[in-house]
C-alpha cells in the first residue's frame, strides 16, 4: 500500500470516527430519554449507571481515535513532508 493512500485512509477514518462520536454525543444530548428507553428494553439499568457507561465509552472511543487514527495520520504527514 502506498504511503499517500494510507495517509488518506487514516485521515478519512479520523474524520468519520469523529463524526460518529459527535453523532453519539448529539443523540445523548437531544434524545437522552429515548436512548435510555431503548437501552432499558434490552438491559435492566438505572439512569445514573446508563450515563456513566456512555461517558466512559465515549472517552474510550475518543482515546482510540487518537491512538489508532489521528496519531498515525500525523506521523505519516510528518514523514511524507
Amino acid at each position: 500500500m502506498d504511503v499517500e493512500i494510507l495517509t488518506s485512509l487514516l485521515g478519512w477514518s479520523t474524520v468519520i470516527n469523529w463524526g460518529i462520536l459527535f453523532f453519539w454525543f448529539v443523540m445523548l444530548v437531544v434524545a437522552r430519554n429515548w436512548v435510555y428507553q431503548v437501552h432499558t428494553q434490552w438491559f435492566k439499568i438505572n439512569k445514573d449507571r446508563f450515563e456513566e457507561i456512555h461517558y466512559q465509552l465515549m472517552g474510550f472511543y475518543k482515546i482510540m481515535i487518537f491512538l489508532f487514527n489521528l496519531v498515525p495520520y500525523i506521523v505519516l504527514r510528518i514523514v511524507i513532508n
